[in-house]
């Protein structure tokens, strides 16, 4: 049993390097920026998945709080990355610098999708 476990992981590690060289590619190509924001969370992603390979190789738990704070690194930078295209596209949609769109509804109380209409207002394009 314990040959067929090395197997699987050896053979799941092998797949986790061909998807890291994929996202390396996809980080360097990648036309915009946030495709390159995306494959960098891939590519973490990926370095989580072989360090949990890693601690099921070897059969102990001490990467279990590695993996756990590179989970919470990977979550804060999603939703930084998140509100920073955000308020990059408000500030195209309003031709204005995008830290003063952000700055704009966060001094108002407003979220960014917050028009201040009524619902079906203002969505005439």
């Amino acid at each position: 049993m314990s040959e067929v476990r090395v197997v699987i992981i050896v053979v799941a590690m092998v797949l986790l390097t061909v998807a890291a060289l994929l996202v390396l590619v996809r980080m360097a190509k990648g036309p915009s920026t946030l495709d390159r924001v995306v494959a960098a969370d891939v590519m973490l992603a990926v370095v989580i998945a072989g360090l949990g390979l890693e601690a099921a190789l070897n059969r102990h738990g001490t990467t279990v709080p590695i993996i756990l704070v590179l989970s919470l690194l990977g979550f804060a930078s999603a939703l930084s990355m998140a509100r920073f295209v955000a308020d990059r596209d408000k500030a195209r949609k309003w031709d204005v610098p995008p830290e003063a769109a952000g700055l704009f509804d966060r001094a108002a109380g407003r979220r960014p999708d917050d028009t201040g209409q009524g619902p079906g207002e203002g969505t005439e394009r």
